[in-house]
């Protein structure tokens, strides 16, 4: 390594006057240090991955789905920067209860937890959430709409069954809504696992209502298989993180990765794994453009949305 190859751009300075007229990703890209050389690399690589994949993924877990992210990632799905969503099963829950009336408010993180129990509600971070505004509104959905969908046949794909949901939603920052209007399969391996699964469970003793996720899974190989580039915005890890990452080795890996994540790679989890780990696994390429961002995703996916728009 040549010290001249190295030491090529320099860090520039910022001024209050760059602030009040420059694009916010630029001034990043001039702060540079630490976490803003990730943002903006984040948002360099995002653009080619809308640009230049055919497969575009992008994994989130439920709890932005309780934050006013909801509305930014229904738009993104509106606008086709992503054609296909792998989430877990409080997506589902978080959006239908927020889709039939359930409002959820600010809070703390310090609130007595023992205490919210006492008047009934439940607390996911600083967001509170009424009891009658979650399990209850879910499990009315359920109710309304799966025995029709029963008579009409009894086994369903999973993400056949969401754009169902969607098709009955009318809120325009629905995330199953907005995949359901643009046919994005909404794939939900753990969809059991919430309230919306519960449900689904116990309508199944009444109507023998099915869900056949080996389809859902035969539709992500199809994808995969025939895509020529495929790129993908992780945010968060858990199953939607492997589940995106897993499917994509059978084609040598991701082209494009971008990582939002609080996770630390320190314990070995999977949630934490950086993009280089996956290379070991064949789910991102040798020479894939990739980049973890170290942060909350409230604070950085507006500013890339934005990268986006502008």
């Amino acid at each position: 390594m040549k010290r001249e190859e190295l030491l090529t751009e320099e860090v520039q300075d910022v001024s209050l006057d760059d602030l009040d007229k420059s694009n916010i990703l630029e001034i990043y890209n001039k702060i540079y240090g630490f976490s803003a050389e990730s943002v903006y690399r984040a948002s360099v690589i995002l653009k080619r991955v809308v640009s230049e994949c055919d497969l575009r993924f992008v994994s989130f877990t439920a709890n932005l789905v309780s934050t006013g992210l909801r509305g930014i990632l229904a738009d993104m799905i509106k606008k086709g920067f992503f054609n296909m969503v792998v989430t877990t099963g409080g997506t589902v829950d978080h959006d239908i209860a927020r889709s039939f009336g359930g409002k959820y408010y600010k809070g703390s993180f310090e609130l007595n937890d023992e205490e919210l129990r006492k008047i009934s509600i439940h607390r996911l971070g600083n967001v509170l959430i009424p009891f009658e505004n979650y399990g209850g509104v879910v499990e009315k959905v359920v109710n309304q709409f799966i025995p029709s969908l029963a008579k009409e046949r009894k086994e369903w794909p999973g993400y056949q069954l969401l754009w169902e949901i969607g098709k009955r939603i009318n809120d325009p920052h629905s995330i199953l809504k907005a995949a359901y209007e643009t046919e994005t399969p909404v794939i939900v391996p753990g969809i059991v696992d919430g309230s919306f699964g519960t449900n689904l469970f116990i309508q199944s003793q009444f109507t023998g209502f099915r869900i056949n996720l080996f389809e859902d899974m035969k539709l992500i190989k199809d994808r995969v298989f025939s895509s020529k580039k495929a790129g993908a915005l992780l945010i968060g890890g858990g199953i939607s993180k492997h589940h995106t990452i897993w499917w994509n080795q059978f084609r040598e890996g991701l082209d494009y990765a971008i990582y939002l994540t609080t996770a630390q790679e320190f314990d070995g989890s999977l949630s934490g794994a950086r993009p280089r780990e996956a290379i070991s696994w064949n789910k991102i390429k040798e020479g894939a453009q990739q980049v973890v961002v170290y942060a909350d995703a409230t604070l950085v996916l507006p500013i890339l949305a934005i990268s986006l728009i502008s």
